[in-house]
């Protein structure tokens, strides 16, 4: 892991960040027939995806094969993270037919695996858990043997809003720890570290039968024994599955890259997680949480 800068100092003056994205960060497009149905069929339903909302550098690659990762409750989140490219404005009203609209599109899409995640909505009383579990019941009347991934909000720590999730029997619940402890204040102002571990550890405690997931993201200035120390609260507080990707700067007003990470560095996190005791790990430039995620969930089963 030596390769790995170990200081903020040497991550601001990367080579890589002057001369602009290292050639492993160029992506192709893929525009074909399949994309073109899928973004269709999502307007059509009036419908929003965190691919799209997020400007996901995977957007093209997943419509494409024919799948997304649905965001609901709304395009607008009540929090203002400074990496993320959602817009932070006022809270539209909840969708009462949205549950059926997302089944709808689901088995027009003819999906097995489906990724649900949501903006952040500190506005609702139970912050948007009783839709979730709408969705989520939705989905599985609409298909049966459907399985459902939830990227769900922190419920600024209501553990009721977690068992409103949980009850609705969702296959995985994944929470994003996204960056490391000492970076929240400037990355995440309105989250906290703490709840977000807690929520993880909730997730395990009242349904010990349920993978948990949370994913990461590097380059923001992170030191390696950060990152390290990261894994470990993850796995201590009981996270099954996790994601490791590289920051993307998605405007000019957003928080800048720090670090480019190279793939091999990639690969040495991965080792570094997988040695912690993660039972499923994927690390990579192009990692995002919900990106390949039913392959994740697949390999889970089989371990």
């Amino acid at each position: 892991m030596n390769s790995i800068c170990n200081s903020h100092t040497e991550n601001r003056s990367s080579d890589a960040i002057r001369k602009g994205k290292p050639r492993w960060l160029r992506k192709s497009m893929p525009k074909g027939g399949e994309y073109q149905r899928v973004t269709r069929l999502l307007s059509e339903a009036g419908l929003h995806t965190v691919c799209q909302e997020a400007a996901c550098p995977n957007m093209f690659e997943c419509f494409s094969k024919h799948t997304a990762t649905f965001m609901i409750l709304g395009a607008n989140c009540t929090r203002n993270c400074r990496f993320c490219n959602v817009t932070s404005n006022t809270p539209t009203p909840v969708d009462p037919d949205e549950p059926q609209k997302v089944a709808d599109t689901v088995l027009k899409l003819e999906l097995t695996y489906v990724v649900v995640t949501s903006v952040t909505r500190d506005d609702l009383p139970d912050g948007g858990a009783s839709h979730f579990a709408h969705v989520i019941q939705a989905i599985k009347k609409a298909g049966p043997g459907m399985r459902v991934e939830v990227l769900i909000p922190d419920f600024q720590g209501d553990v009721n809003a977690l068992e409103t999730v949980g009850k609705a029997e969702p296959d995985v619940i994944n929470h994003n720890i996204e960056t490391v402890k000492g970076l929240y204040a400037r990355v995440r102002p309105q989250a906290r570290y703490q709840r977000s571990l807690d929520l993880i550890r909730n997730v395990k405690k009242r349904f010990p039968g349920l993978p948990a997931k949370s994913g990461i993201m590097v380059g923001l200035g992170e030191t390696l024994e950060e990152i390290r120390t990261t894994f470990q609260d993850l796995y201590d507080h009981g996270c099954n599955i996790l994601t490791v990707g590289q920051y993307l700067q998605p405007t000019r007003d957003h928080l800048p890259v720090e670090k480019f990470y190279s793939p091999e560095e990639f690969e040495q996190l991965d080792r570094m997680a997988r040695d912690i005791g993660f039972e499923q790990v994927a690390a990579g430039p192009f990692v995002r949480s919900s990106y390949k995620a039913g392959e994740l969930f697949d390999s889970l089963l089989e371990d």
